[in-house]
């Protein structure tokens, strides 16, 4: 499929099919985000891939403690890809000083959309999670209190018929996304 093909058929699955996501499939889409550029090739990242099934309820109970009360999504989801942040290397560090801007932080979403990219193009859906009790988290996956999780990524196969269900109900709302006129313009 070409790129603007993928970018359409890519959107935030919130029900997945029972079926175990192939390790070769999760691979590859980690690889993906591997490879994504950095500011100064720092690569502040790092993924723990939950897919075991009490493991991931654990993970999933922990996430939604607190105020951080939601539905399940995550218990639903055959996998959750955590997203841990390193705050980049010392000369993104500056820069991102000077600039007052999170380099970091962009280097993360631009590696989780060539994962999220890569998963749908392999027949997966994804959905990103930052509403989450990041604390208990991290407890639960036993990491230290200077590790960061910006995002956890759930994933798995797409339950098509609630998709289908959900594109209907927002043709019918119509489009909500701002058109090209009101977000572009030229100098």
């Amino acid at each position: 499929m070409d790129f603007s093909e993928l970018v359409k058929k890519r959107y935030s699955c919130r029900r997945y099919l029972p079926d175990i996501v192939e390790k070769e499939k999760i691979e590859k889409c980690i690889d993906s985000a591997r490879l994504s550029p950095s500011a100064c090739n720092s690569q502040p990242w790092s993924f723990i891939v939950v897919d075991d099934p009490e493991k991931l309820a654990s993970v999933s109970d922990a996430a939604v403690s607190g105020i951080y009360g939601a539905p399940k999504l995550m218990a639903k989801s055959p996998a959750l890809i955590v997203v841990i942040a390193d705050k980049g290397s010392f000369m993104s560090k500056v820069g991102g000083m000077v600039r007052e801007t999170s380099f970091f932080l962009i280097d993360i979403g631009i590696a989780c959309e060539h994962l999220v990219l890569q998963a749908t193009e392999l027949g997966l859906g994804t959905c990103y999670i930052g509403w989450f009790n990041e604390k208990a988290v991290r407890k639960e996956l036993g990491l230290k209190r200077s590790v960061t999780i910006p995002l956890i990524i759930t994933m798995g196969y797409p339950d098509e018929s609630h998709r289908s269900k959900d594109i209907t109900r927002r043709l019918a709302k119509g489009d909500n996304r701002k058109p090209i006129n009101e977000i572009m313009k030229y100098q």
